[in-house]
Protein backbone atom coordinates (compact mmCIF):
# COMPACT_ATOMS: atom_id res chain seq x y z
CA UNK A 1 0.00 0.00 0.00
CA UNK A 2 1.15 3.51 -0.40
CA UNK A 3 0.00 6.57 1.72
CA UNK A 4 -2.65 8.73 0.39
CA UNK A 5 -2.05 12.46 -0.01
CA UNK A 6 -4.94 12.68 2.56
CA UNK A 7 -5.45 11.48 5.81
CA UNK A 8 -5.97 7.87 5.26
CA UNK A 9 -7.16 8.00 9.19
CA UNK A 10 -9.93 10.31 8.85
CA UNK A 11 -11.10 10.42 12.08
CA UNK A 12 -12.82 12.16 13.75
CA UNK A 13 -15.93 13.12 15.73
CA UNK A 14 -18.49 10.53 16.47
CA UNK A 15 -22.15 11.03 16.99
CA UNK A 16 -25.18 11.34 19.63
CA UNK A 17 -24.97 7.97 20.83
CA UNK A 18 -28.78 5.68 20.66
CA UNK A 19 -30.09 2.65 20.06
CA UNK A 20 -28.25 0.27 17.25
CA UNK A 21 -31.55 0.03 15.30
CA UNK A 22 -32.96 3.32 16.83
CA UNK A 23 -36.82 4.14 17.95
CA UNK A 24 -39.58 4.73 15.96
CA UNK A 25 -38.40 3.63 12.45
CA UNK A 26 -39.45 0.97 10.33
CA UNK A 27 -37.90 -1.98 8.24
CA UNK A 28 -38.58 -1.53 4.90
CA UNK A 29 -37.75 -4.20 2.14
CA UNK A 30 -34.66 -4.37 0.69
CA UNK A 31 -35.07 -2.83 -3.16
CA UNK A 32 -34.97 -6.42 -5.65
CA UNK A 33 -31.84 -6.60 -7.46
CA UNK A 34 -31.37 -5.80 -10.61
CA UNK A 35 -31.38 -8.04 -13.66
CA UNK A 36 -28.34 -6.63 -15.54
CA UNK A 37 -25.22 -5.53 -13.74
CA UNK A 38 -24.25 -2.50 -12.36
CA UNK A 39 -21.34 0.27 -12.44
CA UNK A 40 -20.45 1.46 -9.14
CA UNK A 41 -18.63 4.81 -7.83
CA UNK A 42 -17.21 5.04 -4.45
CA UNK A 43 -15.61 7.74 -2.66
CA UNK A 44 -13.03 7.47 0.26
CA UNK A 45 -12.58 10.10 2.41
CA UNK A 46 -11.11 8.13 5.34
CA UNK A 47 -8.91 5.95 3.66
CA UNK A 48 -10.53 2.64 4.55
CA UNK A 49 -9.64 1.42 0.64
CA UNK A 50 -6.11 1.21 1.78
CA UNK A 51 -8.07 -1.70 4.07
CA UNK A 52 -10.65 -3.32 2.25
CA UNK A 53 -10.14 -2.42 -1.24
CA UNK A 54 -9.10 -6.02 -1.56
CA UNK A 55 -12.60 -6.83 -0.66
CA UNK A 56 -14.49 -4.73 -3.14
CA UNK A 57 -12.43 -6.24 -5.76
CA UNK A 58 -12.92 -9.71 -4.09
CA UNK A 59 -16.93 -8.95 -4.19
CA UNK A 60 -17.15 -8.03 -7.65
CA UNK A 61 -15.19 -11.33 -9.13
CA UNK A 62 -17.86 -13.31 -6.79
CA UNK A 63 -21.11 -11.25 -8.58
CA UNK A 64 -20.27 -9.88 -11.92
CA UNK A 65 -24.22 -10.32 -12.74
CA UNK A 66 -24.34 -7.69 -10.42
CA UNK A 67 -21.12 -5.56 -10.76
CA UNK A 68 -20.03 -4.61 -14.16
CA UNK A 69 -16.86 -2.44 -12.99
CA UNK A 70 -16.27 -0.31 -9.49
CA UNK A 71 -14.26 3.33 -9.89
CA UNK A 72 -12.65 4.74 -6.64
CA UNK A 73 -12.58 8.13 -6.16
CA UNK A 74 -10.70 9.98 -2.92
CA UNK A 75 -10.57 13.34 -1.76
CA UNK A 76 -10.28 15.28 1.62
CA UNK A 77 -13.02 14.93 4.09
CA UNK A 78 -13.59 18.74 4.41
CA UNK A 79 -14.74 18.54 0.81
CA UNK A 80 -17.38 15.21 0.93
CA UNK A 81 -20.06 17.60 2.08
CA UNK A 82 -19.98 20.04 -0.13
CA UNK A 83 -19.88 17.71 -3.28
CA UNK A 84 -22.79 15.45 -2.38
CA UNK A 85 -24.68 18.18 -1.27
CA UNK A 86 -23.94 19.98 -4.72
CA UNK A 87 -24.98 16.66 -6.77
CA UNK A 88 -28.47 16.04 -4.94
CA UNK A 89 -29.15 20.09 -5.41
CA UNK A 90 -28.52 19.31 -8.88
CA UNK A 91 -30.61 16.05 -9.15
CA UNK A 92 -27.70 14.21 -10.25
CA UNK A 93 -26.02 11.86 -7.66
CA UNK A 94 -23.19 9.53 -8.86
CA UNK A 95 -21.71 8.29 -5.78
CA UNK A 96 -23.25 5.43 -4.27
CA UNK A 97 -21.24 4.20 -1.46
CA UNK A 98 -19.02 6.67 0.81
CA UNK A 99 -16.07 5.36 3.13
CA UNK A 100 -15.37 7.89 5.60
CA UNK A 101 -14.25 8.91 9.53
CA UNK A 102 -16.16 10.31 11.59
CA UNK A 103 -15.73 13.77 10.26
CA UNK A 104 -17.65 13.00 7.09
CA UNK A 105 -20.14 11.17 8.76
CA UNK A 106 -20.94 14.07 11.03
CA UNK A 107 -21.02 16.72 8.71
CA UNK A 108 -22.99 14.56 6.16
CA UNK A 109 -25.86 13.96 9.19
CA UNK A 110 -25.67 17.24 10.17
CA UNK A 111 -26.77 18.30 6.72
CA UNK A 112 -29.40 15.58 6.17
CA UNK A 113 -27.30 13.97 3.58
CA UNK A 114 -27.39 10.52 4.40
CA UNK A 115 -29.96 7.65 3.63
CA UNK A 116 -31.37 5.69 7.11
CA UNK A 117 -29.63 2.67 6.95
CA UNK A 118 -31.09 1.26 10.51
CA UNK A 119 -33.37 -0.09 11.10
CA UNK A 120 -34.49 0.49 7.61
CA UNK A 121 -32.11 -2.16 6.09
CA UNK A 122 -31.52 -4.21 9.31
CA UNK A 123 -32.74 -7.66 7.54
CA UNK A 124 -29.65 -7.11 5.61
CA UNK A 125 -27.06 -6.87 8.21
CA UNK A 126 -28.53 -9.40 11.09
CA UNK A 127 -27.45 -8.74 14.15
CA UNK A 128 -24.70 -6.09 14.32
CA UNK A 129 -24.57 -5.72 17.58
CA UNK A 130 -24.11 -9.34 18.44
CA UNK A 131 -21.22 -9.66 15.65
CA UNK A 132 -19.53 -6.40 16.38
CA UNK A 133 -16.59 -6.09 19.24
CA UNK A 134 -17.92 -3.78 21.85
CA UNK A 135 -15.51 -0.52 21.08
CA UNK A 136 -16.88 -1.27 17.07
CA UNK A 137 -20.68 -1.07 18.94
CA UNK A 138 -20.19 1.95 20.93
CA UNK A 139 -18.80 3.42 17.57
CA UNK A 140 -21.81 2.08 15.79
CA UNK A 141 -24.37 3.61 18.27
CA UNK A 142 -22.26 7.15 17.02
CA UNK A 143 -23.62 6.89 13.45
CA UNK A 144 -27.43 8.08 14.13
CA UNK A 145 -28.67 4.75 12.01
CA UNK A 146 -27.19 6.52 9.13
CA UNK A 147 -23.93 5.14 9.09
CA UNK A 148 -22.68 0.93 9.16
CA UNK A 149 -19.31 -0.03 11.07
CA UNK A 150 -16.94 -1.36 8.60
CA UNK A 151 -13.58 -1.05 10.67
CA UNK A 152 -12.38 -0.36 14.47
CA UNK A 153 -9.30 0.80 16.17
CA UNK A 154 -8.68 2.24 19.61
CA UNK A 155 -6.32 4.80 18.02
CA UNK A 156 -4.84 7.01 20.35
CA UNK A 157 -3.34 9.65 21.36
CA UNK A 158 0.64 8.73 21.08
CA UNK A 159 3.41 10.81 20.92
CA UNK A 160 5.87 9.34 18.59
CA UNK A 161 9.76 10.13 18.78
CA UNK A 162 12.79 9.19 17.76
CA UNK A 163 14.92 7.82 20.36
CA UNK A 164 18.31 9.09 19.74
CA UNK A 165 16.46 12.92 19.41
CA UNK A 166 14.49 12.47 22.16
CA UNK A 167 16.16 10.53 25.06
CA UNK A 168 13.39 10.99 27.97
CA UNK A 169 10.30 10.86 25.98
CA UNK A 170 7.52 13.24 28.11
CA UNK A 171 5.67 11.68 30.80
CA UNK A 172 2.92 14.47 31.46
CA UNK A 173 1.38 16.93 29.57
CA UNK A 174 3.54 19.42 31.48
CA UNK A 175 6.17 17.43 30.16
CA UNK A 176 5.65 17.42 26.60
CA UNK A 177 4.74 21.28 26.84
CA UNK A 178 8.05 21.86 28.74
CA UNK A 179 9.90 19.80 25.80
CA UNK A 180 8.42 21.74 23.15
CA UNK A 181 9.41 25.03 24.67
CA UNK A 182 13.08 23.67 25.37
CA UNK A 183 13.06 22.20 21.43
CA UNK A 184 10.78 24.76 19.69
CA UNK A 185 9.46 23.82 16.44
CA UNK A 186 10.91 20.10 16.98
CA UNK A 187 7.08 18.96 18.18
CA UNK A 188 4.38 19.04 15.40
CA UNK A 189 0.51 17.79 15.04
CA UNK A 190 -1.64 17.77 11.78
CA UNK A 191 -5.14 20.47 11.85
CA UNK A 192 -7.58 17.88 13.54
CA UNK A 193 -10.43 18.61 10.89
CA UNK A 194 -8.11 16.34 8.44
CA UNK A 195 -5.98 14.39 10.73
CA UNK A 196 -6.85 10.87 13.15
CA UNK A 197 -3.56 11.72 15.17
CA UNK A 198 -4.41 15.75 15.27
CA UNK A 199 -8.09 14.78 16.54
CA UNK A 200 -7.43 11.75 18.82
CA UNK A 201 -4.89 14.38 20.52
CA UNK A 202 -7.88 17.06 20.16
CA UNK A 203 -10.41 15.08 21.74
CA UNK A 204 -7.32 12.80 24.50
CA UNK A 205 -6.02 15.74 26.35
CA UNK A 206 -9.14 16.42 27.99
CA UNK A 207 -9.08 13.31 29.47
CA UNK A 208 -5.01 13.73 30.35
CA UNK A 209 -5.61 17.32 31.99
CA UNK A 210 -8.68 16.39 33.97
CA UNK A 211 -10.88 18.89 32.32
CA UNK A 212 -14.04 19.74 33.23
CA UNK A 213 -16.08 17.46 30.71
CA UNK A 214 -14.14 15.87 27.98
CA UNK A 215 -17.62 15.53 26.22
CA UNK A 216 -18.45 19.08 26.14
CA UNK A 217 -15.39 21.12 23.87
CA UNK A 218 -17.00 24.24 24.31
CA UNK A 219 -18.17 24.64 27.33
CA UNK A 220 -16.04 21.63 29.36
CA UNK A 221 -12.41 22.26 27.95
CA UNK A 222 -11.02 25.33 29.51
CA UNK A 223 -7.54 23.34 30.36
CA UNK A 224 -7.26 21.67 27.09
CA UNK A 225 -7.82 24.87 24.84
CA UNK A 226 -5.11 26.99 27.15
CA UNK A 227 -3.03 24.35 26.59
CA UNK A 228 -3.03 23.51 23.27
CA UNK A 229 -2.71 27.70 22.81
CA UNK A 230 0.76 27.64 24.67
CA UNK A 231 1.97 24.75 23.25
CA UNK A 232 1.28 26.56 19.89
CA UNK A 233 3.54 28.78 20.70
CA UNK A 234 6.28 26.44 20.16
CA UNK A 235 4.64 24.54 17.10
CA UNK A 236 6.45 26.19 13.22
CA UNK A 237 3.00 25.31 11.16
CA UNK A 238 0.20 22.55 11.38
CA UNK A 239 0.19 20.33 8.30
CA UNK A 240 -3.34 20.20 6.69
CA UNK A 241 -2.93 16.09 6.78
CA UNK A 242 -0.99 13.16 8.73
CA UNK A 243 1.08 12.26 6.28
CA UNK A 244 3.39 15.59 6.33
CA UNK A 245 3.62 14.49 10.01
CA UNK A 246 5.30 11.47 9.67
CA UNK A 247 7.47 12.42 6.69
CA UNK A 248 8.95 15.25 9.00
CA UNK A 249 9.91 13.20 12.07
CA UNK A 250 10.71 10.80 8.87
CA UNK A 251 13.50 13.03 7.23
CA UNK A 252 14.54 14.22 11.02
CA UNK A 253 13.20 18.04 10.59
CA UNK A 254 10.90 17.02 13.59
CA UNK A 255 11.57 14.63 16.14
CA UNK A 256 8.43 14.42 18.05
CA UNK A 257 4.75 13.93 16.96
CA UNK A 258 0.87 12.97 17.82
CA UNK A 259 0.67 9.44 17.02
CA UNK A 260 -2.17 6.53 17.00
CA UNK A 261 -1.59 2.97 16.71
CA UNK A 262 -2.09 2.24 13.08
CA UNK A 263 0.10 5.51 12.08
CA UNK A 264 2.90 4.45 13.97
CA UNK A 265 2.57 1.07 12.45
CA UNK A 266 1.89 1.88 8.80
CA UNK A 267 4.19 4.49 7.93
CA UNK A 268 7.05 2.22 9.36
CA UNK A 269 6.60 -0.59 6.99
CA UNK A 270 6.27 1.68 4.26
CA UNK A 271 10.01 3.00 5.17
CA UNK A 272 8.26 6.85 5.49
CA UNK A 273 9.28 6.15 9.18
CA UNK A 274 12.36 4.26 10.76
CA UNK A 275 11.63 1.10 11.87
CA UNK A 276 13.48 2.48 15.41
CA UNK A 277 10.62 5.51 16.24
CA UNK A 278 8.88 4.49 19.75
CA UNK A 279 5.77 5.44 20.97
CA UNK A 280 5.01 6.97 24.62
CA UNK A 281 1.67 7.46 26.12
CA UNK A 282 0.79 10.57 28.80
CA UNK A 283 -0.22 10.32 32.31
CA UNK A 284 -3.89 10.28 32.29
CA UNK A 285 -4.31 8.63 29.04
CA UNK A 286 -7.98 7.43 27.69
CA UNK A 287 -7.94 5.69 24.50
CA UNK A 288 -10.28 7.40 21.76
CA UNK A 289 -11.59 4.81 19.61
CA UNK A 290 -11.77 5.25 15.91
CA UNK A 291 -13.92 3.76 13.14
CA UNK A 292 -14.19 3.85 9.18
CA UNK A 293 -18.43 3.69 8.26
CA UNK A 294 -19.97 2.96 5.12
CA UNK A 295 -23.00 6.21 4.26
CA UNK A 296 -24.94 6.25 1.27
CA UNK A 297 -26.12 9.59 -0.08
CA UNK A 298 -30.22 10.27 -0.43
CA UNK A 299 -30.68 10.00 -4.47
CA UNK A 300 -29.28 6.89 -4.93
CA UNK A 301 -31.35 4.80 -7.49
CA UNK A 302 -33.02 1.73 -5.66
CA UNK A 303 -30.86 -0.74 -8.25
CA UNK A 304 -27.74 0.62 -7.14
CA UNK A 305 -28.72 0.89 -3.75
CA UNK A 306 -29.65 -3.14 -3.72
CA UNK A 307 -26.25 -4.08 -4.66
CA UNK A 308 -24.39 -1.41 -2.98
CA UNK A 309 -26.56 -2.99 0.50
CA UNK A 310 -25.22 -6.23 -0.62
CA UNK A 311 -21.97 -5.41 -0.43
CA UNK A 312 -21.94 -4.09 2.43
CA UNK A 313 -22.90 -7.08 4.20
CA UNK A 314 -20.02 -8.65 2.68
CA UNK A 315 -17.61 -6.39 3.93
CA UNK A 316 -19.03 -7.50 7.79
CA UNK A 317 -18.41 -10.88 6.95
CA UNK A 318 -15.34 -11.89 8.53
CA UNK A 319 -13.15 -13.50 5.23
CA UNK A 320 -13.59 -9.03 4.04
CA UNK A 321 -12.91 -7.81 7.77
CA UNK A 322 -9.63 -9.78 7.55
CA UNK A 323 -8.17 -7.71 5.27
CA UNK A 324 -8.57 -4.45 7.36
CA UNK A 325 -5.31 -5.90 8.93
CA UNK A 326 -3.63 -4.12 5.95
CA UNK A 327 -0.30 -3.37 6.81
CA UNK A 328 -1.15 -2.33 10.64
CA UNK A 329 -2.77 1.54 9.51
CA UNK A 330 -6.05 1.11 11.37
CA UNK A 331 -4.50 -1.44 14.20
CA UNK A 332 -5.64 -3.76 14.68
CA UNK A 333 -8.99 -3.31 12.40
CA UNK A 334 -11.63 -5.86 12.45
CA UNK A 335 -14.53 -4.40 13.68
CA UNK A 336 -15.94 -7.80 14.13
CA UNK A 337 -15.11 -10.33 16.58
CA UNK A 338 -13.60 -13.82 15.67
CA UNK A 339 -11.29 -12.08 13.17
CA UNK A 340 -7.38 -13.18 14.47
CA UNK A 341 -4.72 -12.16 12.53
CA UNK A 342 -4.26 -15.86 11.11
CA UNK A 343 -7.09 -15.30 8.80
CA UNK A 344 -5.29 -12.04 6.98
CA UNK A 345 -3.41 -12.04 4.36
CA UNK A 346 0.29 -13.34 4.81
CA UNK A 347 1.69 -10.25 4.19
CA UNK A 348 -0.32 -8.43 6.68
CA UNK A 349 0.58 -11.37 9.15
CA UNK A 350 4.56 -10.40 8.14
CA UNK A 351 4.13 -6.44 8.28
CA UNK A 352 2.24 -6.58 11.97
CA UNK A 353 5.20 -9.13 13.04
CA UNK A 354 7.52 -7.55 12.23
CA UNK A 355 6.71 -3.96 12.74
CA UNK A 356 3.65 -4.18 15.43
CA UNK A 357 4.22 -3.70 19.20
CA UNK A 358 3.47 -6.31 21.28
CA UNK A 359 2.86 -3.77 24.44
CA UNK A 360 -0.28 -2.71 22.39
CA UNK A 361 -2.86 -5.82 23.83
CA UNK A 362 -1.53 -4.44 26.84
CA UNK A 363 -2.15 -0.89 26.52
CA UNK A 364 -5.37 -1.24 25.18
CA UNK A 365 -6.98 -3.83 27.72
CA UNK A 366 -5.27 -1.45 29.98
CA UNK A 367 -7.00 2.02 29.32
CA UNK A 368 -10.38 3.22 29.16
CA UNK A 369 -12.00 3.06 26.00
CA UNK A 370 -13.77 6.62 25.29
CA UNK A 371 -16.21 7.10 21.67
CA UNK A 372 -15.41 10.40 20.01
CA UNK A 373 -17.01 13.59 20.43
CA UNK A 374 -20.57 13.97 18.96
CA UNK A 375 -21.42 15.11 15.46
CA UNK A 376 -22.22 18.53 17.32
CA UNK A 377 -19.04 18.60 19.76
CA UNK A 378 -17.00 17.66 16.98
CA UNK A 379 -18.25 20.74 14.32
CA UNK A 380 -17.34 22.58 17.20
CA UNK A 381 -14.18 21.99 18.55
CA UNK A 382 -12.90 21.76 14.94
CA UNK A 383 -14.46 25.00 14.33
CA UNK A 384 -12.60 26.47 17.42
CA UNK A 385 -9.29 25.25 16.67
CA UNK A 386 -9.46 26.41 13.82
CA UNK A 387 -10.36 29.92 15.04
CA UNK A 388 -8.66 30.10 18.02
CA UNK A 389 -5.80 27.79 18.63
CA UNK A 390 -3.94 26.95 14.71
CA UNK A 391 -5.71 28.02 11.86
CA UNK A 392 -3.70 30.72 10.96
CA UNK A 393 -1.04 28.67 10.71
CA UNK A 394 -2.51 25.57 8.74
CA UNK A 395 0.14 24.97 6.06
CA UNK A 396 -1.25 22.70 2.59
Amino acid sequence: MTAYSVDRRGFVGGLAAGALLGAGSARAAVPALPKSPVALNIIDVGGALALLQAGFEAYRAAKPELVSKITFVKAPAPELAGKIKAQQSAGRVDIDLVLTGTDGLAAGIEQGLWIELLPKYADKFGNLEGKYLEGAAKMQKLAENKGITLAYYPSGPLVEYMPEKVKQPPQTAEELLAWCKANPNRFMYARPANSGPGRTFLMGLPYILGDKDPKDPEKGWDKTWAYLKQLGECIEYYPSGTGATMKELGEGSRDMITSTTGWDINPRVLGTVPKEARVATLKGFHWVTDAHYMVVPKGVSDEHLAVVLDLMAYLLTPEAQAYTYDEGYFYPGPAVKDVPLSMAPKESQEAIKEFGRPEYEQMIAGAPLETPLDAKGQVAAFKKWDQEVGGAKVKK
